[in-house]
């Protein structure tokens, strides 16, 4: 399967970006010559992992018969100081709700998995950094 984005420059550096029929404009921090009109392309990145990790997970729990009601992942990294600025380390937060009746066990298999197996962002960013993460239930 072969992806195809367009990306194309509007003014100053905003930028809006067609992926799959979808636009999303991007642009830079005043500071860098944009007017902060959408997100920077470094923490779309973090998205696009959080995205694709949180698709494995939530339909290996349904196929798990895993009740869940709230699902939601922090991801945080921090960047290089010198340019290319790169994340030095990225962390994913898996947040659930406690009292759910999840199984922890099929919670953290799923998440494995996904880690492990399936998230193909996750193992491409996995050549260039280090990709951790830890499972929070909260109430």
């Amino acid at each position: 399967m072969k992806h195809s984005i367009d990306c194309t420059w509007k003014e100053g550096m905003a930028f809006e970006s067609t992926i799959e029929g979808h636009t999303i404009k991007l642009d830079a921090a005043e500071e860098f010559g944009g007017k902060n009109s959408g997100p920077t392309p470094k923490p779309l990145l973090l998205t696009s992992l959080a995205g694709c990790t949180a698709m494995d997970v939530i339909s290996l729990l349904k196929k798990m018969k895993q009740p869940v009601s709230f699902f939601n992942i922090e991801v945080e990294s921090e960047l290089s100081e010198s340019h290319p600025k790169t994340y030095t380390g990225i962390t994913m937060v898996y947040q659930f709700k406690k009292g759910d009746g999840l199984d922890e066990s099929k919670v953290e298999k799923a998440i494995k998995l996904s880690q492990e197996q399936y998230c193909g962002v996750s193992a491409m960013l996995k050549k260039a950094t280090t990709v951790d993460y830890r499972i929070e239930y909260l109430d």
